[in-house]
């Protein structure tokens, strides 16, 4: 008896034929769903597939990126653009994205003297997509980015802890910006 058969309680011809079976019914059913993949609605979010005639990666980088004042906004441009483009040069621009954010600090571990030991960057951005052919705006949406950091009594130390949380939270914006950016470019409205 295999250790399958002593785990599931099967034993003798009968129970190996019925865990064979059963594997074999769900490699094909697996096998069936995976084909059904490429012929259906589902494309790769990801991957350079032809979407209404160009790679999505060439739509993305027709995406001008409008400046966005502050440290903050100009890494979240910086991201969004190195994320469409992939570093290289950006195709001439179809679209613009217009961002406006602000910017929160919020203290937790309030001690009774007043001082915070720890408090959370919190980045709420509005986007909205022109085409720039018509001048329409193809969608608009809002995100947010937040990052915790502590507080210690060295000053140097509380600067460097905030200027990392907003660089990760600026990260977070431009990550979930690109990916709505995919999935509005994606569809056949854009």
């Amino acid at each position: 008896m295999s250790l399958v058969e002593g785990r599931i309680g099967l034993g003798g011809k009968y129970g190996l034929a019925a865990v064979r079976g059963l594997f074999l019914t769900s490699a094909l059913l697996t096998l069936t769903v995976l084909g059904g993949c490429g012929n259906g609605g589902f494309h790769p979010l990801y991957g350079s597939a032809l979407i209404n005639g160009s790679a999505i990666n060439e739509r993305l980088a027709s995406v001008d990126v409008a400046p966005i004042p502050g440290r903050v906004g100009q890494r979240i441009r910086n991201e969004l653009i190195f994320q469409t483009t992939g570093g290289g040069s950006p195709a001439p621009p179809k679209y613009r994205l217009d961002i406006a954010i602000r910017e929160s600090v919020t203290s937790m571990l309030v001690a009774v003297d007043g001082n915070a030991g720890n408090q959370i960057y919190g980045i709420d951005a509005s986007y909205s997509l022109v085409r720039l052919s018509d001048k329409k705006v193809v969608a608009t949406g809002s995100s947010y980015g937040r990052a915790s950091f502590d507080r210690v009594s060295s000053i140097f130390a509380n600067v460097e802890a905030r200027q990392d949380a907003e660089n990760r939270a600026a990260e977070s914006v431009g990550e979930e910006l690109r990916t709505r950016l995919l999935a509005v470019l994606a569809s056949n409205q854009a």
